[in-house]
């Protein structure tokens, strides 16, 4: 048995025993900046098929569902091969519920009414077109080496964050940390951000530890090429372009 943060995990992996993880991609209707956003056309299908499809290519998920409250995000999910077994309650479905309130209605309504349980959870995003199978799997073998508790997709800052500014009360433009203005970008610390596109957890020790910081975390580092926010049509139109040279490489 290995400890992660005082919390004791068993190996699955050197036992040789049998593990089972479920895919959930969260997908809630209602996008207003853009309509549809979810489903919209992506390159030449609804963007959440990217997920669905990385999902079952990696070959590592027993499940594979889409947790929405819009029945149109559901058929499309299942045209796609993904599950719905059920819609999100209304408490997960408004514009203040988090990631981790949704996670935690899956698991709960797979352990207590569908009686299933799995060992491993990755959440991934439905507008997250340069996640991949291979990218999926090799988190899933950072997460099975037994001394970490979850995954991140993360990006490197494209500029350093030490040398940023600040706008004070009277307008005027300050460093936010002065020492390092002379600092070569080189010479600092990379700084990285989360890229929004799956997180792979082990499910024990996750829902055992509310608290993220709490765990052992391990990044999987992106390019700046594989991430896009998509908050606007301009993002939207950047990640095309970003996915169709990706797809050149």
């Amino acid at each position: 048995m290995s400890m992660a943060n005082g919390v004791g995990k068993i190996c699955y992996k050197k036992r040789g025993l049998s593990m089972s993880a479920i895919a959930i991609i969260t997908a809630r209707g209602g996008s207003k900046r853009i309509p549809k956003k979810n489903i919209k056309e992506f390159c030449g299908k609804p963007i959440i098929a990217y997920s669905i499809e990385s999902a079952f290519a990696s070959k590592i998920f027993t499940e594979v569902m889409v947790s929405t409250d819009d029945p149109e995000i559901a058929d499309i999910a299942i045209q796609y091969g993904a599950k719905v077994p059920f819609l999100r309650s209304n408490e997960t479905s408004d514009d203040f519920s988090t990631t981790r309130d949704v996670l935690d209605e899956v698991v709960a309504t797979y352990k207590t009414k569908l009686k299933r349980r799995f060992d491993y959870v990755c959440c991934i995003y439905p507008t997250a077109p340069f996640v991949s199978a291979k990218k999926l799997r090799e988190a899933y073998d950072m997460l099975k080496d037994c001394k970490i508790d979850q995954v991140i997709t993360v990006v490197q800052f494209s500029f350093p964050p030490q040398r940023g500014f600040i706008i004070d009360s009277a307008g005027a433009l300050r460093y936010k940390w002065p020492e390092n203005q002379r600092k070569r970008s080189q010479d600092l610390e990379p700084f990285y951000h989360d890229a929004g596109q799956f997180y792979f957890f082990d499910a024990e020790v996750f829902y055992k530890q509310k608290q993220t910081t709490e765990l052992s975390i391990k990044p999987y580092i992106l390019s700046d090429l594989e991430v896009q926010d998509i908050d606007n049509i301009e993002d939207w139109q950047i990640a095309e372009i970003k996915y169709q040279l990706a797809q050149q490489r």
